[in-house]
């Protein structure tokens, strides 16, 4: 929703959210329906309550400035809220996995283990 499409010759990246939003209104408005999605299934997967939170105030960051006309429509392209929900449901997920010992150990724990 927010990365789909790199403007040529430029480093900007833009999705469906931002094409979406330049419909007055209407368009910020239905691209809350992906954004829910993924909160949706944070919960599902049992994320915290501050992590919904977050997904939340960064989706109504994104929904706020893009009611803004035209200034909202360009910094809705810079803010990304999907992309920043995604990156803290990742950063969870991670975290919690590696903290139930379903990762690799780090360098330093493996020395440390092997140093005996």
């Amino acid at each position: 929703m927010d990365r789909a499409f790199r403007l040529p010759f430029t480093r900007i990246r833009l999705g469906w959210d931002s094409i979406i939003g330049l419909v007055p209104g209407v368009g910020d408005t239905l691209a809350l329906a992906p954004a829910a999605w993924i909160v949706s299934q944070a919960h599902q997967a049992g994320a915290p309550r501050h992590i919904l939170g977050q997904m939340g105030v960064n989706i109504g960051i994104d929904w706020v400035i893009g009611l803004l006309p035209l200034i909202g429509d360009l910094l809705d392209v810079g803010y990304k809220a999907n992309t920043r929900n995604a990156a803290l449901l990742r950063t969870w997920v991670e975290a919690r996995h590696r903290d139930a010992g379903g990762g690799v150990a780090e360098p330093a724990d493996y020395r440390s283990a092997t140093s005996v």
